[in-house]
Formats: structure tokens, C-alpha cells, sequence
């Protein structure tokens, strides 16, 4: 039989499940907070206090995202199965906190407990590309492919734009992939030249140099205004090819102009990851900077903000410390993977494998 003090809390949680309904998130919170100082074991409602820590309609703020964050823990100590714990989990410290390193020890825990699970695979690659370290990456991702892992099309969409940048990566110099640890890499000059100008979007690069070809064809076009069908089609054939040639144009053009901005961007990335100064004061300071800043999660501007304020240096000699992403595979569950003598024809069929990466001889 149940305990009174376990029915106590059952009491409360059913109070913060109504409350919840009502739309009253501060009673419900009281409510759940009441269990699980009754009942700490009570994977539910500290699931539902990760919840209710997460505003509805706005970002969260660092103290809310921790909360929320600490919540999930307890969930995961209770239900090691808990996939949407450990999915928040997961999105707290990359997106929201920007502590790529633990993120990657989360999701590796993960895959201690489940395997053949794609997702933590997936989250770990992008991880990997996001603070430059795309030869892991590309090995990593390799390994949705060689286990024949199930994804969702969600997934696939993350899978194949993740491909596309490790293939961009492979086209690029070893020497080129920015390391800001590194105070005197050339990435730092470029980023100095631009640091006084924001990022340029997409949709104004498509402006100031495809529009303008668009326009002209139009304004041909009405020469062969009455000419017929085939004239229409020619016509429209035209355009789509102008339109077609010209996105492909802009996102070269986005992409090498704002190659600082991508650095710095990942400058901030090893700040809040490592919890040490990084960047330069004079490139703090700068519009190109600002610029960034205002546009990452709430929570990751507080944090990023007092770590400044902190000021503590990063240590000479620092590098990203990246966990043993090995596991144990177990062959009962994973009989859809190939032989080693199989390997390279299943990466070359699939498409995921980035040519060149494997032979890069990059700083670990």
C-alpha cells in the first residue's frame, strides 16, 4: 500500500495537472515542486516542472533554462529511458547554454543506453562541425549510414544539410577551418577587416545582383508579348533557370562574405562551451559582434555575458575536449550492418560520406 506522504504527493501532482490545464503555470509549478520534495522519485512531475521552467511564448532566460535543465537530470536519474528528457536535455545545453562539451557527453550517455539510436549520433555531429572539428564530424555521421539507423524526415533534412557543409569543408585547406583557441590564427585578421559591418543577409545579395537580371528578362519578355504559347514557355523557362542560377550565386556569395561573421560565431560558441574569454576587446566591442550576439538565445547572451564578466582567460594551450564517442555495438540488435570489407561501398552509396575529410590531418 501506498504511503500517506506518497498519496500527499500524488494529491499535488493531480493539483499541478489541473492547474496546468487552467493555464495557471505558477500554481502549477508550486504544486509539482510540492511533490517531489515529498516524493523525489517522482519521474513525472519533475518532468513537468522541466516543462512548466520553459515560458510559452518567449525565450527562456539562463535561470530558466538551468532549472529546466536540472529537471531533466532528475528525470533521466529516475527513467533512464526518458527520450524527450533527454532530446530537452540535449537542446538545453547546445541551443539555449551553448556547453557544447557537455552536450556531447549528454548525448554520448545516451548512446550507452540505446546504440541504434540515430538522434544522438546526428546532434553529435553537427556538435563536432559547429566548433570545427569536421573530420570527426564526417566519421561520426558516417555512422547513421553503416548501422543503417531508422531516421525521421526531420532528421534526414538535418542529415543532408549537415553532409552539405562537411562536403564544403573537404573543398577547403585543413590550415583554413578556424580554431579560435588559436589567438594568432589568420581567421582573427578577417574577421578585424569586417568587424565594423553587420552580417549580409541572403535576400539582399539575391537583391543587389539576381534582381536586376530578372528585371531586364521581363522587360525583354514584352516583345514577345502575343507571340504564342511556345514564346510564354521560353519565356518562363528563362526566368526559372535566372532564378535557379541565382540562388545558387547568392549562397557562394553569403557564404564567402560572411566568412567572419561564421568565425565569430564559432568564437562564441568556444566561449560558452569552454566558460573562458576568447574574444579581443576590441572585437567585443564591434558592430559585427553585437550584431551576433542579439540574434543567439537569451539564455546564451546572460551566459556569454558573465562569463566576460568573469574574466577569466582561456588557458594557454586549450583545446576542445572531445569524450570517447565509441560504444559498444550489440550485433543481436544491429544485424543490418555491413562487413568492414562492405564499408566504403555503403559510405559512397549513401550518400553522407565527405570525400577528403578522412585523410585530413586535423588537430585533435
Amino acid at each position: 500500500m501506498a504511503s500517506k506522504t506518497d498519496e500527499r504527493a500524488e494529491e499535488h501532482y493531480l493539483d499541478a495537472i489541473e492547474a496546468q490545464e487552467n493555464d495557471d503555470r505558477e500554481g502549477a509549478l508550486s504544486s509539482a515542486r510540492q511533490v517531489v520534495k515529498l516524493n523525489p522519485e517522482h519521474a513525472e512531475a519533475w518532468w513537468l516542472i522541466s516543462t512548466l521552467e520553459l515560458p510559452l511564448k518567449t525565450q527562456p532566460n539562463l535561470i530558466q533554462a538551468s532549472r529546466s535543465l536540472a529537471a531533466c537530470r532528475k528525470v533521466i536519474e529516475i527513467e533512464h529511458e526518458h527520450g524527450p528528457a533527454w532530446v530537452r536535455g540535449g537542446q538545453i545545453l547546445a541551443d539555449e547554454l551553448g556547453m557544447y562539451e557537455e552536450a556531447l557527453s549528454w548525448w554520448q550517455q545516451r548512446r550507452e543506453i540505446d546504440a541504434l539510436e540515430a538522434v544522438p549520433i546526428i546532434e553529435q555531429s553537427a556538435i563536432l562541425a559547429d566548433i570545427g572539428m569536421y573530420r570527426k564530424a564526417s566519421t561520426h555521421l558516417n555512422m547513421v549510414v553503416e548501422h543503417d539507423l531508422e531516421i525521421s524526415p526531420k532528421q534526414f533534412t538535418k542529415v543532408a544539410r549537415l553532409s552539405g557543409l562537411l562536403q564544403k569543408a573537404a573543398d577547403e585547406e585543413p590550415s583554413s577551418y578556424f580554431r579560435p583557441w588559436e589567438s594568432r590564427h589568420p581567421g582573427w585578421e578577417g574577421i578585424r577587416r569586417r568587424k565594423d559591418k553587420g552580417p549580409m543577409s541572403e535576400s539582399l545579395i539575391f537583391l543587389l545582383f539576381v534582381t536586376p537580371f530578372l528585371v531586364i528578362e521581363v522587360w525583354l519578355s514584352r516583345g514577345l508579348a502575343g507571340a504564342g504559347f511556345m514564346a510564354f514557355c521560353f519565356t518562363s523557362m528563362v526566368l526559372l533557370a535566372t532564378v535557379g542560377l541565382g540562388i545558387k550565386f547568392t549562397r557562394n556569395i553569403f557564404h564567402k562574405v560572411n566568412r567572419p561573421a561564421f568565425d565569430l560565431l564559432r568564437a562564441q560558441d568556444i566561449e560558452t562551451s569552454s566558460g573562458h574569454s576568447v574574444i579581443p576587446e576590441d572585437i567585443r566591442t564591434s558592430k559585427l559582434y553585437m550584431s551576433i550576439l542579439q540574434r543567439r538565445p537569451l539564455a546564451y547572451q546572460e551566459r556569454t555575458l558573465a562569463i566576460v564578466d568573469g574574466g577569466s582567460a582561456l588557458p594557454k594551450g586549450w583545446k576542445p575536449s572531445i569524450p570517447d564517442l565509441e560504444v559498444e555495438w550489440d550485433e543481436d540488435d544491429d544485424d543490418d550492418a555491413d562487413d568492414d570489407d562492405d564499408d566504403d561501398d555503403v559510405k559512397s552509396n549513401a550518400g553522407f560520406t565527405v570525400p577528403g575529410l578522412d585523410e585530413v590531418d586535423e588537430e585533435e
